[in-house]
């Protein structure tokens, strides 16, 4: 049987990770996002005082930081091959590290775009920015203004690699997570 992928993802502070922990308690497999240990294990050795957006100032090699990331979530896509289930969903997908380097101006290798393209998904879906939910925190840098660029440049990679988002829209958790399961392609 092969797995449907399902990737649900957004900018910071959409409720992504609150959809996909609502799915999880429904039964269905999930893969958590891996960035906000790998932010706060970054920032424990940061010495400056002022708040970034970019947790790259707090790593000494960004590129590795940024191939860490994206081999985390190339191992569980693979692992995903293995699953006896229908279908399983992925707090952010492989292109997502993608359209963060390219929100923060940063060159990647053509090895990048290769992964994004081998490794493909069943259906994207997209929390939109929403400022009456948007809080940031130790690991959330952005400012409101910075989720809504980073939802533009999530939009436009996934479709760059031939995807066709669908736009989740603002609701509670439950009726949220009701309408991936109620949209997901059959």
């Amino acid at each position: 049987m092969k797995v449907k992928r399902i990737v649900v993802t957004g900018a910071p502070g959409t409720g992504k990770t609150v959809v996909v922990q609502e799915l999880e308690k429904l039964g269905f497999h999930c893969y958590h996002e891996i960035i906000r240990d790998m932010t706060a294990k970054a920032k424990q050795t940061e010495t400056k005082n002022k708040m970034v957006s970019n947790p790259l100032v707090f790593v000494d090699d960004p590129m590795e930081f940024n191939k860490t990331l994206l081999y985390g979530r190339e191992k569980h896509f693979n692992e995903s091959q293995d699953l006896r289930e229908p279908m399983c969903f992925f707090d952010r997908g492989i292109p997502d590290v993608l359209a963060y380097m390219d929100f923060f101006g940063q060159k990647y290798p053509f090895d990048f775009e290769g992964l994004s393209r081998q490794k493909r998904y069943d259906a994207i879906f997209i929390l939109p920015p929403w400022k009456a939910i948007y809080v940031s925190d130790n690991e959330r840098l952005e400012s409101f203004e910075e989720a809504e660029k980073l939802h533009h440049h999530l939009m436009e990679t996934y479709t760059r690699f031939g995807y066709s988002p669908i736009i989740v829209p603002k609701a509670s958790i439950r009726e949220r997570t009701s309408f991936i399961l109620d949209t997901l392609p059959k």
